[in-house]
């Protein structure tokens, strides 16, 4: 017998569901899907890919504000299998392909995406324990809170076409500077940050 207790939350007009097994969707985390609602006014062609997607309303914003294709992808199957039915009840599953897979297997051979979105773990793992309502496997990124993060960099290296944007989320400034400086040395460019009430969003530019 399933003993789950199934919930929702409505954020920017879209009904979200989900359960104790997935992180809870905060609604402040739409300010990453309202920035690139506008980048993609003037984006390349082609889809969005969203990483560590969740329950998947990030990349649903997204997908119900443009007229983009959203490819979702998250390790959890049952993170996944809530982004597909909250793409059903958003009225986008027909512009959308969740993906359970790693990070290492998001993207396939030869695609490209008009923009990455990315909502890794980014608590230390010294710290998870603060948060005993949420799985630790949501929300654990290592030692410094990066180690996750840093992947979706990575990913989204290989997936975007030059000038495009990856909009990662992060819990602080501190650890927003020290991915940025990492990434400058590699060839990305600084496209700015914005600020909710608990965390940033950091703006990579390929």
């Amino acid at each position: 017998m399933d003993t789950h207790v199934r919930r929702s939350v409505r954020i920017d007009g879209v009904v979200i569901e989900y359960d104790e097994r997935v992180l809870e969707p905060r609604p402040w985390t739409a300010l990453q899907s309202q920035w690139a609602a506008e980048l993609l006014d003037d984006a390349p062609a082609g889809p969005v890919l969203e990483l560590c997607t969740g329950a998947g309303h990030i990349g649903l914003l997204v997908a119900a504000r443009t007229d983009r294709r959203l490819v979702a992808v998250d390790r959890d199957p049952v993170a996944c299998s809530f982004a597909r039915l909250n793409a059903e009840g958003a009225g986008v599953d027909h512009r959308v392909e969740v993906r359970e897979a790693t990070l290492v297997d998001a993207v396939h051979d030869g695609e490209t995406f008009a923009l990455v979105l990315a909502d890794p773990p980014w608590v230390p793992t010294s710290q998870v324990e603060r948060f005993p309502d949420d799985p630790t496997g949501a929300i654990d990124g290592g030692d410094d809170g990066l180690d996750v993060a840093r992947t979706c960099i990575d990913v989204a290296r290989d997936a975007l076409p030059a000038g495009a944007s990856l909009l990662l989320q992060l819990g602080t400034d501190g650890q927003a500077d020290v991915l940025l400086e990492a990434a400058v040395a590699d060839g990305w460019a600084d496209g700015g940050r914005r600020r909710a009430a608990r965390g940033v969003v950091l703006r990579l530019v390929r």
